[in-house]
């Protein structure tokens, strides 16, 4: 049973951030991209949270099964089937978690049905771990503001295809194909450093 937190004087903070997020910062991330998924695990445990991370939506069922989480984050294209089922199975067993969709550019009218349908934001791939962890603990009330330095195109780019290179194994060739690119031009992008 839940007990009430201490009198701090800020109790319409500590209200507005799931009954204080400081009690329970359990967090299932669903993504089958192995690389992301490593990488946003290891920089959510930096930020207090107990992480369990699952690739399918099997798996991510079978976590809520055992234990609801307060936070989730979760991909809405999975190699098993479609992340909506894993928000709709949380919803279920805990009404006040928090969730977030990550979605490709193609599917953000998707991603709109899901916050309707019980998440809790959604946010365009690539995002990085402060992207997420701001929504995450964002307040009903808040307003998405504009970034200060939003990525430019070139960075979205680049992230897009280091992304698919990671996946392809570091394989060059695999990759420029696969991006529909010719490989010597791919070995130039990849020699470069990000651009800002």
């Amino acid at each position: 049973m839940k007990t009430d937190p201490p009198d701090t004087g800020q109790g319409t903070r500590v209200e507005t951030l799931l009954g204080d997020s400081d009690n329970d910062k359990t967090l299932l991330i669903v993504d089958d991209d192995r690389p992301f998924l490593s990488r946003l695990s290891r920089a959510m445990e930096g930020r207090g949270f107990i992480v369990t991370a699952v690739q399918s939506v099997a798996e991510g069922l079978a976590a809520i099964a055992q234990a609801p989480p307060a936070f989730a984050v979760i991909d809405m294209r999975l190699a098993d089937g479609n992340g909506l089922d894993v928000i709709s199975e949380l919803k279920a067993r805990r009404p006040d978690a928090r969730a977030i969709i990550l979605t490709g550019y193609g599917n953000i009218v998707t991603a709109v049905t899901a916050v309707k349908l019980g998440a809790f934001d959604y946010l365009a791939k690539p995002a990085d771990a402060d992207d997420i962890y701001a929504a995450l603990m964002a307040t009903r009330h808040d307003k998405a503001e504009v970034p200060e330095n939003p990525m430019s195109a070139d960075r979205v780019r680049w992230e897009h295809i280091q992304r698919i290179y990671e996946l392809c194994g570091r394989n060059v060739s695999e990759t420029a194909r696969r991006l529909n690119m010719h490989r010597r031009t791919l070995q130039r992008i990849l020699a470069k450093r990000a651009p800002r």
